[in-house]
């Protein structure tokens, strides 16, 4: 389990959509989001996610010039967190938080995690449920999250 989870909204939209944002704890633990992220949700957040401002306003600002606040929010707090991965699915976010060097993973990235933890048998039925929602997942990266949990199509 990695020491500290940092959630952008998607996330949290996503398994809460198809049911499981208990998925997120399971895997792991406790996770921290921003009072920006918390608003974007616009639900009561479990007591298992911690709302954590990023101390650099400056930072959060100049992000938000190029995604929106939220991302910009979890990416400024991962900035300050050593250590730390950040859960986006945009790809601009996604994009920006590599070029800082930070490490990333998605809401695909936690299914895979919770299937190699032994937490779910098979990501499948979550993938399933994730394509009946407006979530975009194209084929090759259904195939390639497939590929890297062991399953076949």
């Amino acid at each position: 389990m990695p020491d500290i989870i940092i959630s952008d909204t998607s996330c949290f939209i996503i398994l809460t959509n198809i049911g499981h944002l208990d998925l997120l704890q399971q895997v792991y633990g406790n996770v921290i989001t921003t009072p920006e992220v918390a608003t974007e949700y616009s639900l009561k957040l479990p007591d298992w996610v911690h709302i954590v401002s990023p101390a650099n306003i400056n930072m959060q600002n100049m992000l938000a010039q190029y995604i929106d606040m939220g991302e910009a929010s979890a990416i400024a707090l991962g900035i300050e967190i050593e250590g730390c991965t950040i859960i986006l699915d945009d790809y601009s976010a996604r994009k920006m938080a590599e070029k800082l060097n930070l490490a990333i993973t998605g809401t695909i990235g936690v299914i895979i995690k919770a299937k190699k933890d032994g937490i779910i048998t098979s990501i499948k039925p979550f993938i399933e449920r994730l394509k009946a929602t407006n979530f975009r997942l194209s084929p090759s990266l259904y195939d390639e999250a497939l590929k890297e949990a062991g399953e076949s199509k």
